[in-house]
Parts: structure tokens; C-alpha cells; sequence
């Protein structure tokens, strides 16, 4: 005989939301992945920017200053 029994009240909306949690969980730690790569990437590049902008001062304090121009005055017309 084949089985008669139904499945009780609820079972499908039950297995439905366990997907869709399941789906929900699943782009939130999609998510989290990319905010973490994202902030790794963002941290590296201003670690670089901090050392170059170091290297750029400690080159300009090592470099001798420059003569500032004199401003010639300009002859008065008559």
C-alpha cells in the first residue's frame, strides 16, 4: 500500500524558511568575507601612503633649502 500519511501542518513553510535562512546566512557570510578583505586592502594601502609620505619628509629634511628669490623692485615711469 502506499503511504497515506500527510505530513504534519506547517512542514512546508517550515522547510521554506529553513532555506531561506539557510540563504540569508549564507550572503551574510558573503558579506563579512568581502568587508574583511575590504578593510585588509585598506589598512595595506595606508600603511604604504604613511611610509611614503615618511619617505618624501625625510628626503625634503635631507635636502638642502632653497635660496629664495629676490624680488626685484620695479623702476617707476616718469
Amino acid at each position: 500500500m502506499a503511504d497515506t500519511r500527510k505530513a504534519p501542518p506547517g512542514a512546508r513553510a517550515q522547510a521554506a524558511s529553513t532555506a531561506s535562512d539557510q540563504r540569508t546566512r549564507m550572503v551574510l557570510d558573503q558579506v563579512e568575507k568581502e568587508r574583511v578583505a575590504s578593510d585588509a586592502k585598506t589598512a595595506r594601502l595606508k600603511a604604504l601612503r604613511l611610509a611614503k609620505e615618511a619617505e618624501e619628509e625625510a628626503a625634503k629634511a635631507a635636502a638642502p633649502p632653497k635660496a629664495k628669490a629676490k624680488v626685484k623692485a620695479k623702476a617707476k615711469k616718469a
